[in-house]
């Protein structure tokens, strides 16, 4: 019992990374019908920055707690700001000129602009992995003792915690956002019908872009985390990271911000728990199996809504 319960508390951690990388897929996929598969190498970017910054700041696991949550929110703005700019750029050079175009078009534009982010991190930060030491050490024992040499411990760290804590939040708050605000309202209304809500004097390419720094922030974000849980990154997790997290949106149901967080939770829990009972080679195999399951029972997803074509 006590290596289940701890097995889900890792898968619920990973699957929260993926949920935050989803949700930019599905948040692109709701307004214009597209998949951005250039999206996880915005997180690949974000979690890129973020290790430059903490290594300036000269961050390890004895600096202070202050200095230390003020470094990680300074941390966290330069990844955001640095990903947004990206992902602004990518909708302005790979989806609007073809936004009026075949729907091919923008989606090898999207995967060449993949390619071409992989091969620029590769030539400025090498291709070999970047290791970054704990800076964030420490936890809580919730079952068995650690003094005792037989039995389990089960035990939940403090960036598990905080993954876990600011997965909630963020999901919180881009729900109130998309729910209750005015730009909320303009997607829903450029979700529904593009054409109609610029008739009705909404700024469709305005919203647009400003959907995509949204989804490219919440990717710095998800490469923060990554960074801090994994301490390890390379060129290429981008590439990884992206393919699971777009798997987590299709299966919660793409379109659907809640739905993108399950699908991250489920993808998560499958890894984890198939590598844990299981062989870890065939993780991904397990996952994508799940997925295909899923969209023969339900095409829509977990939490999507089947599309009904007005006549």
């Amino acid at each position: 019992m006590e290596y289940f319960l701890q097995q889900l508390i890792n898968g619920i951690t990973l699957g929260s990374i993926y949920g935050l990388i989803a949700i930019g897929y599905t948040m692109v996929y709701g307004i214009i019908g597209m998949i951005n598969f250039a999206h996880g190498d915005i997180f690949m970017v974000g979690a890129f920055i973020a290790l430059i910054v903490i290594t300036a700041l000269g961050l390890t696991i004895s600096t202070g707690l202050g200095f230390m949550i003020l470094a990680l929110i300074l941390v966290l703005i330069c990844s955001m700001f640095v990903a947004s700019v990206y992902g602004w750029t990518l909708e302005r050079v790979a989806y609007r000129p073809l936004r009026g175009s075949f729907r091919l078009a923008p989606l090898i534009t999207a995967i060449g602009v993949s390619i071409v982010l992989q091969n620029y991190i590769q030539i400025t930060q090498g291709a070999r992995v970047k290791p970054l030491q704990p800076i964030i050490a420490g936890g809580y024992n919730l079952m068995g003792d650690p003094n005792v040499g037989s039995g389990f411990v089960v035990q939940i760290s403090n960036m598990q915690i905080m993954i876990i804590s600011v997965t909630i939040v963020l999901m919180a708050v881009f729900s109130l956002i998309i729910a209750k605000t005015s730009l909320g309202r303009a997607q829903r209304a450029c979700e529904q019908d593009r054409k109609m809500a610029s008739l009705l004097g909404i700024n469709v390419d305005r919203t647009i872009s400003t959907t995509f720094v949204m989804g490219a922030a919440l990717a710095a974000v998800a490469g923060l985390m990554f960074l801090l849980y994994y301490g390890v990154i390379d060129f290429f997790i981008g590439f990884v990271a992206g393919v699971k997290a777009f798997t987590a949106a299709v299966l919660g149901g793409i379109g659907s911000l809640p739905g993108a967080m399950l699908g991250g939770l489920v993808i998560g829990l499958i890894e984890t728990f198939w590598s844990a009972y299981f062989s870890v080679e065939y993780k991904d195999v397990a996952a994508f199996s799940m997925l295909a399951i899923v969209l023969i029972f339900l095409p829509q997803g977990l939490l999507g809504k089947p599309e009904v074509e007005k006549v």
